[in-house]
């Protein structure tokens, strides 16, 4: 029985579709290029293969076989990424301030200092992607942040746990890089978007795992393990184990993919051709480092997406305190996390199709800030009488969810360039990092137990997001105008359409280049 894909693509969609790429056979570039290092690896694969006859490759049915064989790891590695930053979460309602004697904004501290590490860490990060196939580093850091989180369990102070949570955030900074780069390799811009909401729905999963784990922990007694401890080891240990996975599973890049036949391969490498970004490219260029720094669309998606995070923030660290801070038992607590990770879900998936089939992005992203906007409203303003409303609050801001993989897929769609999409993907990360820093330090003692100003804090920074998304619109529209224009009006063009596409040039420096919004 054939298997089927995860994602139902449009009717007809992919049927023998390779012709709209280009051909290396009759356009192999006939002018001078400027550096053989400067030649995308994809370029060099089809030209050392032109032999290969592509026409007859179904587009549907490879697409069906990348899903079934990347997808689901990538899946794997996101919710344990979600589950083991978010176990502290699940710990404080467990014991853990108690038994670690933490005071005052220790638990706060203590989950900033996850993001600050994970800031600090997409420095170097972005320098290792460069030179570094993207599925071997992720398996590492899988593998690493398991080994973090397991020894979270021997924490006996609050410096020793902050200690492990710093070693969590260095080794988990390089999973939304490595992600959003391993998922544009293989995927044209409009397929990249519901791939990327089914990778990023593991934090729903993470989540409503997150509460299963944590009530059954609690009823874990042993005379050596606390039940936060036990938890905290067989998070890590299973995080360890997918890590190896990771690194055995996920291919260096296409043209190294082992389930992929050689006919495969140059039909998947013209087929995203069309992206014009580009696929492998291990020379470092200083130069698209310049342009990145200069360009008003890399800040204004950083911007949005630190709004954005600082929602995630607080939920992520914070939704267990609040929750019990309602009247609840911790275990109650547990369970009640869960519906959270339902509605993230939900929220990425209709975004990942939505995006798919009408394109929109920027009034996606609105889309998902309303429901944050509505839940921050409901957290800052209901009485605490009103449990109702106050879970239904918080349970709406996770929606928030679909905006963060909007984000990631836009970026990955607008930049192109090797080095500038590296460094932008990573640019991507430490701006969550910000905002998440910012999230957790919201929450202040003096404040408990209603937390007003981090709930309102919610409210603002979600609208300020919608807000940036209508601009982004705006400017992508202008910008695509202006390439239109200058296009119209050029009399030659020193380079063709194929050498555009594989010669590592930037969105700016290609005029074939077009954003999407």
């Amino acid at each position: 029985m054939a298997m089927t894909s995860p994602i139902d693509e449009e009717a007809g969609a992919g049927q023998n579709m390779v012709a709209e790429s280009m051909d290396p056979k009759s356009t192999r570039p006939t002018h001078n290029i400027k550096e053989v290092r400067d030649i995308d690896e994809a370029f060099k694969y089809l030209n050392e293969h032109t032999s290969i006859e592509t026409e007859s490759i179904n587009l549907a049915a490879l697409r069906r076989k990348i899903d079934w064989s990347i997808v689901p790891i990538m899946f794997a590695c996101y919710t344990l990424q979600f589950l083991d930053k978010a176990v502290l979460n699940y710990a404080a309602v467990m014991g853990i301030n108690q038994a670690l004697k933490l005071t005052k904004n220790d638990f706060s501290n203590i989950a900033s200092a996850f993001y600050i590490a994970f800031l600090i860490a997409e420095v170097p990060n972005a320098v290792i992607l460069q030179k570094v196939p993207a599925g071997k580093w992720l398996g590492i850091n899988v593998t690493l942040w398991g080994v973090s989180c397991a020894a979270a369990a021997g924490a006996f102070n609050y410096h020793s746990l902050l200690a492990s949570r710093i070693m969590l955030g260095i080794f988990e900074a390089t999973i939304n890089p490595c992600l959003m780069l391993i998922g544009s390799q293989y995927y044209t811009k409009s397929e990249q978007a519901p791939r990327f909401s089914i990778w990023y729905s593991g934090l729903g999963l993470g989540q409503i795992l997150g509460g299963i784990i944590s009530f059954a922990f609690q009823h874990v007694h042993t005379t050596h393990f606390k039940s936060w401890q036990a938890m905290f080891v067989f998070i890590g240990v299973l995080t360890s184990l997918i890590g190896i996975a990771t690194f055995v599973i996920l291919p260096d890049s296409p043209m190294k993919a082992r389930f992929l036949t050689e006919a495969e391969k140059a039909a998947l490498l013209k087929h995203v051709s069309v992206n014009q970004t580009g696929i492998e490219n291990r020379h470092f260029k200083a130069s698209q480092i310049w342009e990145l720094l200069l360009d008003v669309q890399i800040w204004l998606l950083a911007i949005c997406t630190m709004c954005i995070a600082v929602s995630n923030g607080v939920i992520t660290t914070y939704s267990s305190t609040l929750i019990q801070s309602f009247g609840f038992s911790s275990s109650h607590t547990a369970l009640l996390n869960m519906p959270a990770g339902i509605v993230s879900i939900a929220a990425l998936l209709i975004v990942g199709y939505g995006i798919r089939k009408t394109s929109n992005r920027w009034a996606w992203l609105v889309f998902c800030c309303l429901p944050g906007m509505i839940g921050g409203g409901l957290m800052s303003f209901m009485p605490k009488s009103n449990r109702g409303a106050l879970l239904v609050g918080i349970y709406l801001v996770n929606g928030i969810a679909g905006t963060l993989t909007v984000i990631c897929q836009w970026t990955m769609s607008n930049v192109a360039g090797h080095t500038k999409r590296t460094v932008s993907a990573a640019l991507m990360a430490g701006s969550f990092s910000v905002g998440s820093i910012i999230g957790p330090q919201t929450f202040q003692a003096r404040d408990a137990p209603g937390y007003r100003p981090a709930k309102i804090a919610i409210l603002a920074t979600q609208a300020t997001g919608a807000g940036i998304a209508v601009v982004l619109f705006g400017y992508y529209f202008w910008a695509n105008k202006q390439k239109d224009r200058r296009q119209a009006t050029a009399v030659d063009s020193s380079l063709d359409n194929e050498q555009m596409i594989w010669e590592n040039m930037t969105d700016k420096e290609n005029p074939n280049f077009r954003y999407v919004y």
